[in-house]
C-alpha cells in the first residue's frame, strides 16, 4: 500500500499522496481542442503516408520503404492516443475515449478493452517485486537468477536479448499474442479481442485489395516492425534503468514507484513529438489521468518533478547491459555483477565449510 509520507530511505524527498494530488489536479483536465488537434496531426498524416506509398509503388520501392518507416514512427504517436483513451484521459467523454481507443486500436493491432485491463494491472504493480509478470519486461533479481535452473537462465537471456526484445518480440506481440485473450480476462475484455480481430481483418482485406495482398503485407510488416521496436524500446527504458525502483510488496510505495521507478526520458523535441510526450513517464505513473498533451506542463509546474534525474538518449543506451535487480545495492545490474556476486558466495561457502571441518579435525 502506498503511504502518506515519504520513506526515510527515499532517493529524494517524496510528497505525500494528498500533496501530489493537489499538484496534478489542474493537469488532469482534458482539453477537447488539444485532443482533436492531436488526432488531426497524427491520424491524418498517417493516412496520407499510406496514400503516398500507394502512389510510390508505381515509381520505386526505394520510396515506399522510408515512407513505411515514417508511418511506423507516426503509429507510435497514435498508440499514445490509444493509451490515453485507455486511461480515460484523452477526452473528457468516456464514450469519445472508447470510440477513439477502438479506432486507434485497429491501426495498432491492439484490442482496446483487453489492453486497458492489462495495463491497469501494470500501473497498480510496477516496481513491486511480488507482483511482477503483468504488462512488464521480465525482470529477475540477482539471487533469483543465481538459484535458477540452466534452462530458465537461458530463457531469460534470450528474452532480454536486444534482437529478440526489439525485433522479434514486437512483431510476435502485436501480430499474434494480441489476437488471443488471456484466460483471466472478463467477458468484455475477451470479446474486445474477437471484435478487434474482425475489424483488423476488414482493414487487412480492404488494404490488401487496394495495394495487392503481397504489397500490403510487406508494407504493413515494415510499419508494424518500426512502430513495435520503437514502442517496446520506450516501454523498456521507462522502467529499466540503473537507479530504478523495486521493493517487496510490504515495503512497496506507489509514489516512490512513480517518481523513482518510472523514468524521465529527456528526448529531442522531434522524438518527444513522435512519442507523444510519454518520456515524462514519472508524471504519467503518478497520475494516469493526465493526458499526454499536459505531461510536460505538469512536469515544469513543480520542483518535485525537477528532482527526477533525466535520462538522455546516450545514457539510455547503457541500460541495454542492465539485466538483473540487485536487492542489496538497490539498482539494476549486468551479468558481470551477477557473476561477481556468485563468485563471492562460492568463496563464502568454501570458507564456511573449511571452518566447520577444522573443529571436527581437532576433535579427532
Amino acid at each position: 500500500m502506498a503511504s502518506e509520507t515519504a520513506s526515510p530511505e527515499a532517493k529524494f524527498p517524496l510528497p505525500s499522496v494528498s500533496e501530489w494530488k493537489k499538484i496534478v489536479a489542474e493537469y488532469q483536465k482534458s482539453s477537447l481542442p488539444r485532443a482533436i488537434w492531436q488526432m488531426v496531426n497524427t491520424i491524418a498524416p498517417y493516412i496520407f503516408l499510406w496514400y503516398l506509398m500507394y502512389l510510390s509503388m508505381a515509381v520505386s520501392w526505394w520510396l515506399v520503404v522510408p515512407l513505411a518507416a515514417l508511418a511506423g514512427a507516426l503509429l507510435v504517436r497514435a498508440f499514445i492516443i490509444f493509451h490515453d483513451c485507455g486511461h480515460g484521459s484523452f477526452f473528457k467523454s468516456q464514450r469519445a475515449n472508447d470510440i477513439t481507443g477502438f479506432i486507434t486500436g485497429v491501426l495498432t493491432f491492439t484490442p482496446y478493452y483487453h489492453w486497458r485491463w492489462e495495463h491497469s494491472l501494470h500501473h497498480a504493480s510496477t516496481g513491486d517485486l511480488d507482483r511482477r509478470g503483468v504488462g512488464d519486461i521480465w525482470t529477475m533479481t540477482v539471487q533469483e537468477y543465481i538459484e535458477s535452473s540452466p534452462w530458465k537462465r537461458f530463457t531469460y537471456k534470450m528474452e532480454r536479448n536486444p534482437f529478440i526484445l526489439f525485433v522479434i518480440a514486437p512483431l510476435f506481440l502485436f501480430l499474434i499474442v494480441q489476437r488471443f485473450p488471456k484466460s483471466k480476462a472478463d467477458v468484455r475484455e475477451r470479446n474486445s479481442v474477437w471484435f478487434m480481430n474482425l475489424a483488423i481483418a476488414g482493414m487487412v482485406l480492404g488494404l490488401g485489395w487496394i495495394f495487392g495482398p503481397l504489397n500490403y503485407l510487406f508494407i504493413q510488416l515494415i510499419v508494424t516492425a518500426v512502430a513495435g521496436a520503437l514502442g517496446i524500446w520506450m516501454f523498456y527504458i521507462q522502467h529499466q534503468f540503473e537507479d530504478a525502483y523495486w521493493e517487496k510488496h510490504e515495503e512497496w510505495d506507489y509514489t516512490a514507484a512513480a517518481l523513482q521507478g518510472s523514468s524521465f526520458y529527456k528526448l529531442p523535441r522531434i522524438l518527444q513529438w513522435f512519442s507523444g510526450n510519454i518520456g515524462y513517464h514519472h508524471v504519467h505513473h503518478l497520475s494516469s489521468r493526465i493526458p499526454n498533451y499536459n505531461l510536460e506542463r505538469c512536469h515544469n509546474s513543480h520542483p518535485v518533478f525537477q528532482m527526477v534525474k533525466p535520462i538522455t538518449v546516450r545514457v539510455s543506451l547503457k541500460s541495454l547491459v542492465l539485466r538483473l535487480w540487485d536487492e542489496q545495492h538497490q539498482k539494476l545490474v549486468g551479468y558481470r555483477h551477477m557473476r561477481e556476486v556468485r563468485r563471492q558466495q562460492a568463496q563464502a561457502r568454501t570458507k564456511q565449510a573449511g571452518s566447520n571441518e577444522e573443529p571436527a579435525a581437532k576433535k579427532n
